[in-house]
């Protein structure tokens, strides 16, 4: 998962998380990998590394994944894109989404699909109702 947040950053494909990252330098700490592992565990000390470059990338990969695949899903749900057309852009930059984060994004895919498909059948009902007046 690491390198595959990592990849993403770095090719361009996600950048934007909504949040600010703030990685601190020090020779004598740990490498990225080890505090990218510390954050993901919820410890509090995993800002400082001897790689402030790649955990940076790394976090940001992260954070921009999960706020995209909401955002994703949201437009797949109201057609405006299909998921295949998500996975081609990640092909094409030579990434492939890791079987795991794949099941989650099916999940919200699956999730909004059925939050549309409610509103539009309270939306359907309202109509009927108001006609039949």
């Amino acid at each position: 998962m690491f390198d595959f947040f990592l990849r993403t950053s770095r090719s361009g494909l996600l950048g934007f998380c909504g949040s600010n990252i703030e990685v601190n330098f020090d020779i004598n700490s740990p490498d990225g990998k080890f505090c990218f592992r510390k954050y993901e565990n919820g410890h509090d000390d995993w800002s400082l590394t001897s790689h402030p470059n790649v955990l940076f990338h790394a976090i940001r990969g992260k954070k921009s994944f999960g706020l995209w695949v909401k955002q994703w899903s949201q437009g797949i749900a109201e057609c405006s894109f299909t998921k295949e057309e998500i996975v081609q852009e990640f092909s094409d930059k030579g990434l492939r989404i890791p079987k795991g984060l794949m099941k989650s994004f099916d999940d919200s895919i699956r999730k909004e699909k059925i939050k549309r498909y409610e509103r539009d059948l309270r939306e359907l009902e309202r109509v009927e109702k108001s006609r039949s007046l």
